[in-house]
């Protein structure tokens, strides 16, 4: 068969048998291999679908300029949408992303601009926001903005549910995907619903992504947020392309899961797929093995290549600097919570306390720093040094109440978040948090972390 044009390619990839890492699971786990797309990803799919309905809505006009925040795999679905189309491309990226993914979108003609990741979606550093920005600079541009621009849905809806439905010829009982803008799980589960009442979608979430507690409990919760090294899911923001009344449930995987799960996928199915691909598996089969049982069929969408991740979870030197390398041993959140007395409990100020009292009981308990809690919820905190260049400049402030001179909230951590990354989130005056299997908060200072790692 001859093709127009390379866009044209797009679609129809392949279901694959899990053989090995599926051991002791009642069932069948199939996954569909995403990478078999010629931009290497899942979200060619939906790039050329915004593109074309941009194009006939009249967004998009002859010579124009697509402009994008991506995390790497849209921008190449767009930039083959825009060689194909003739559109000149430009993408904004968070300073995470690997090099590789920027170096792919400069390959095929693209301009990248790469911004900071721990920023607010709403600072005018952030990716969404320079990307936004250019689109109001430029003329003839057009912003795709992958995250609610619902044509992203509905081209899993038109293409990826029904290509799953015909190659399982209908017998699918479970369908997982990890959650990022949300359209490949919301679309494809959305189709799949719609043929079969019964089945189960799972939705893939990582540590420090909104998405999990935001479906179980309907609440927004900002303490849920915090840096993460897992690239393509997740998020600080509510897509509107996330839509939760197709997704049954969530499950959290941690970075160094979704590392570790990544290169056995290589190993030992032979599929060279991309981190969230580890992400997805993990967290599904993590599923399956406590909820699926014989005669089942799980369908795990897998979104991209390994290409992408050369540098970083292929990269045995950058998997052992973060701890994640599978036979080493490296201390976590977790061991330094068990470390503590059972009858450790986080030493805490209310907004109406005295700032007075407060400096009283940091000094009794012997602590630089103290969450601030209102109602069993972390509002805020107090640091000494910042305290004391408060009262430096303002003394009547002692007699006054915490809330008007806390800081932030401190950060809350996955329980599992290994050592080296707390340090990096430990900065130079804050502390972290994290709950542990019982629920309580606890405290981690940079004086936790290195007893810890000299321990």
């Amino acid at each position: 068969m001859i093709y127009n044009s390379i866009i044209e390619t797009i679609g129809n990839t392949p279901l694959v048998r899990l053989n090995k890492l599926n051991k002791g699971i009642a069932g069948e786990i199939l996954v569909k291999v995403e990478y078999f797309n010629p931009g290497n990803s899942m979200k060619d799919r939906m790039a050329v679908k915004m593109v074309e309905d941009a194009e006939k809505a009249g967004i998009l006009k002859p010579g124009g300029t697509i402009i994008e925040g991506t995390s790497g795999n849209t921008g190449m679905g767009l930039a083959l949408a825009g060689i194909a189309k003739g559109y000149k491309c430009i993408f904004t990226m968070a300073d995470k992303q690997s090099k590789e993914k920027i170096d792919i979108l400069k390959a095929v003609g693209a301009e990248v601009i790469v911004c900071p990741t721990n920023v607010s979606p709403e600072d005018p550093r952030s990716y969404y926001a320079v990307a936004r920005k250019l689109n109001e600079e430029i003329p003839n541009s057009f912003y795709p903005n992958q995250y609610d621009n619902l044509s992203n849905w509905k081209a899993h809806y038109e293409t990826t549910g029904p290509e799953i439905w015909r190659d399982t010829d209908g017998e699918i009982t479970h369908f997982a995907a990890g959650v990022g803008t949300g359209g490949s799980m919301s679309g494809t589960a959305r189709y799949l619903k719609e043929q079969s009442e019964t089945l189960v979608s799972v939705g893939i979430d990582t540590y420090g992504s909104v998405f999990k507690k935001y479906k179980e409990t309907g609440e927004f919760d900002e303490n849920e947020i915090y840096p993460y090294l897992t690239e393509g899911i997740g998020e600080d923001i509510l897509p509107r392309n996330v839509d939760f009344s197709v997704i049954d449930h969530f499950i959290k995987v941690t970075d160094k899961d979704a590392a570790v799960m990544t290169r056995r996928l290589s190993r030992e199915e032979g599929l060279f797929v991309g981190w969230s691909c580890g992400s997805a598996v993990h967290g599904a089969l993590e599923y399956a093995r406590e909820n699926l049982k014989q005669g089942d069929r799980m369908v795990i969408l897998l979104p991209d290549h390994g290409t992408r991740y050369l540098g970083k979870v292929y990269n045995d030197d950058w998997m052992r600097n973060h701890g994640f390398m599978e036979n080493k041993t490296f201390g976590s959140a977790r061991e330094i919570v068990n470390s503590r007395n059972a009858a450790y409990q986080l030493v805490v100020v209310r907004k109406s306390d005295k700032v007075k009292d407060a400096i009283a009981l940091m000094n009794e308990k012997s602590v630089s720093q103290i969450p601030v809690m209102e109602d069993g919820q972390v509002v805020g905190s107090l640091t000494d040094n910042k305290l004391l260049l408060k009262i430096i400049e303002n003394p009547e402030i002692k007699d006054g109440p915490v809330g008007e001179v806390m800081e932030d909230s401190m950060h809350f951590v996955a329980l599992d978040s290994t050592l080296d990354v707390l340090s990096s989130m430990v900065d130079k005056e804050k502390a972290v948090l994290v709950r542990d299997d019982m629920h309580r908060v606890h405290i981690i200072t940079k004086h936790d972390i290195l007893a810890a790692i000299t321990r």
